[in-house]
């Protein structure tokens, strides 16, 4: 197999130096463009946000392929004006080929291919989209998309831990038409165990930090960045730092906990308190002691310290009931004390009580063994196995005093060191605000409304632009997760009335795909793209990288092997423990994303292969495994099925790349037959080299 390293040289500099995805030769280049009239654009100083009507004059806009005839004629329009020419349709192959690997991520079969082409049904490409739309595919394919958006930028490593967890979840939302802004709420409000919660996956993935939640779900869901401000006001865009933390203060009363049922686990839960665990022990180390304090020595153990405070009759707190009791038999025995002493201590210890008495919130700042050893590490002086009073009290205390607070606090960046100015929550859109002392599920659900509010303009365009950009290679606005008023969208009218009629179908995602799949921009012929970055976009198709997993879907059907029969060597092994632990990280989907993944918020032209890459899809036993012309491969029934070379060379061509070949590959092909002489090995080189160009990693 292989047996011309020139043969296979020459494909191997297409695939590394050809991921720019230029075209395949014979495309037409686009037309010379004149640059796109800014004059119109918001001043950066002086933002003028779009007008927003979310009411739609006519329902019967809300028909996708409507809807999608009057965006083309708007896109037109703008054509027109600047002097373009739209390229003409791409042809059925192209078209089946695009709209299968877009919507299911998933190559038509040969059989498709033929049937497709041989209809003369007028809305057969219509017909094809529903029919897309209707199977489990969709909502598999577009899960593992917003996947990838919400976990190539988590700043949480174990977050992966409920990855497919998510995709499932994600995929059900979508094949059963949820509203986005239902999806978005349940992500905004989530709590409970990570994996039986997968909604809870953006939390998890930002650690449940504040700042860190405040920033990507704005970023991800509103398609603003907003982050900037985080330190200081937006340099290049009108967002006041004020304005982040005001949105940060509607996230501070949540956190993410490890917890242990059988194997390790996490979850997302609420934390009410005014300050948590880290703060009470510096701040009460008295009472931190003797809430702990099981045998009432008046220190505590690792032991003690790890058991935690425990319910009683839900009511009080193991240490809670046991710090009582040794003070009431502090007070019976002191025959000195006053009553008006006797009063400050029992009242001390009610509070005491009342603070530890939340088990939600006790289990939220549970000491863990490594924070439990840290602390033995810094205050057991003596070297005893215990921790008194005195020792506690001479333990640093932590330098983020911002850190577990139940409230939002804006650091003084004069004076770091200090908690820095309250802040309450404010929504920067409609300027919504909630009073001092709210729980985290009133703040959240607040923020959640306030999201999705049909009067908020971002959270449609956000999608909008992600669906569209995602489908055509480029959004109306670029990068897809930078909007805002101080920006101006390409064929605004267009985007506009998408939006509009997303907002009036409920906000469903099956629509919107079937309106941007339905467009004439969307079906274009693909041409080069145009030099200048000022060129209207839309003029013609533009051919995109492929994500990991369409990729990794195509090579399964090319092989006629499920996920399991693509088990390889792509990646290092892991562990005996950490296979058992994490599955997932053994499987050779998430292997190969670990070489293929990109961040789906990227711009499409500036994602580029690499030599990794490359070698991996020629050198993969696995993929080398498929192409053998033996044994049951897909290659060898070719071959068996298809005695003459030509229908032989059609076949593999339908099968890689969902289209027949041309009368040039054809004649190159039956040449190189010719020339090794062997058939099995000859055609192992020729699925090979179409499985490694980048026609088969891009779409056409």
């Amino acid at each position: 197999m292989m047996r011309r390293p020139i043969f296979q040289f020459a494909f191997a500099v297409t695939l590394v130096f050809g991921l720019g995805w230029t075209v395949i030769a014979g495309d037409a280049p686009s037309p010379s463009t004149p640059p796109l009239d800014t004059s119109s654009a918001a001043d950066a100083t002086q933002p003028v946000a779009p007008k927003w009507h979310p009411a739609i004059a006519s329902k019967d806009l809300v028909a996708a392929p409507l809807v999608a005839s009057e965006v083309d004629k708007r896109i037109l329009s703008e054509l027109e004006k600047a002097g373009l020419h739209p390229a003409e349709r791409c042809n059925d192959e192209d078209f089946l080929r695009r709209v299968s690997l877009d919507i299911a991520g998933k190559l038509p079969t040969p059989d498709e291919v033929r049937a497709f082409r041989a209809s003369t049904d007028e809305n057969k490409r219509g017909a094809l989209i529903d029919q897309l739309i209707a199977s489990p595919d969709f909502g598999v394919n577009w899960g593992r998309y917003w996947r990838d958006v919400i976990y190539i930028r988590a700043t949480e490593t174990r977050s992966r831990l409920n990855q497919e967890e998510f995709t499932t979840w994600m995929a059900e939302q979508w094949n059963q038409g949820v509203g986005w802004d239902s999806t978005v709420t349940s992500m905004l409000t989530a709590l409970g165990n990570v994996q039986e919660h997968p909604e809870t996956a953006l939390i998890f993935a930002q650690g449940a930090t504040t700042e860190d939640v405040a920033a990507e779900t704005c970023r991800v869901f509103l398609g603003i960045q907003l982050q900037c401000a985080n330190c200081h006001d937006h340099p290049s865009d009108i967002w006041k730092r004020e304005q982040f933390h005001q949105l940060a203060a509607y996230f501070p009363r949540i956190t993410e906990r490890r917890v242990m049922q059988g194997k390790p686990d996490f979850e997302v839960i609420s934390v009410n308190t005014e300050r948590r665990r880290g703060e009470f022990m510096h701040e009460h180390p008295d009472l931190f002691v003797r809430s702990f304090d099981r045998n009432r020595d008046d220190k505590v153990t690792k032991e003690e310290l790890a058991s935690g405070p425990k319910r009683i009759n839900g009511k009080k707190s193991e240490g809670a009931k046991s710090a009582k009791m040794a003070s009431d038999d502090k007070m019976a025995g002191d025959d000195k004390m006053t009553s008006r002493k006797k009063a400050a201590a029992k009242k001390a210890d009610n509070a005491m009580a009342k603070t530890m008495v939340n088990d939600d919130e006790m289990r939220a700042t549970k000491l863990n063994p490594k924070l439990i050893d840290r602390l033995f590490e810094m205050g057991d002086t003596n070297k005893d196995g215990m921790l008194t009073v005195e020792e506690i009290k001479a333990i640093p205390a932590p330098m983020n005093k911002r850190r577990g607070s139940a409230e939002h606090y804006m650091v003084d960046l004069k004076n770091p060191d200090s908690l820095g100015d309250l802040v309450d929550p404010k929504f920067f859109v409609d300027g919504a605000t909630l009073p001092h002392g709210q729980t985290d599920e009133e703040r959240r659900s607040a923020v959640a409304k306030s999201f999705t509010s049909s009067e908020n303009p971002w959270f449609a365009r956000a999608i909008v632009n992600r669906i569209w950009a995602e489908m055509l290679g480029e959004g109306f606005y670029m990068p897809v997760d930078d909007l805002g008023p101080t920006r101006t969208a390409r064929y605004p009218d267009a985007m506009e009335l998408i939006c509009k009629n997303f907002v009036a179908s409920g906000y469903d995602p099956k629509w919107l795909v079937r309106t941007v799949a339905n467009t004439e921009a969307y079906q274009r012929k693909i041409q080069t793209r145009p030099a200048s970055e000022s060129d209207l976009p839309f003029v013609a198709a533009t051919p995109v990288p492929l994500r990991s997993d369409i990729i990794f879907s195509s090579l399964a059907q090319v092989f006629d092997v499920d996920d399991d029969g693509m088990a390889g060597r792509v990646g290092k092994g892991k562990s005996k423990k950490e296979e058992k632990r994490r599955p997932f990280l053994q499987s050779p989907r998430f292997q190969f994303d670990s070489l293929f993944g990109i961040d789906p918020s990227v711009p499409k032209d500036e994602i580029s292969g690499n030599i990794p890459q490359s070698l991996m899809m020629m050198n993969s036993r696995t993929f080398r495994a498929g192409m053998a012309a033996k044994g049951e491969t897909r290659l060898n029934k070719i071959l068996a099925q298809h005695k003459d070379n030509r229908e032989a060379i059609r076949e593999l061509y339908l099968i890689v790349l969902a289209r027949e070949p041309s009368t040039r590959e054809v004649e190159i092909s039956l040449a190189y037959i010719d020339d090794v002489k062997n058939r099995p090995e000859s055609f192992e080189d020729i699925m090979w080299s179409l499985v490694n160009s980048s026609e088969f990693i891009s779409r056409r």
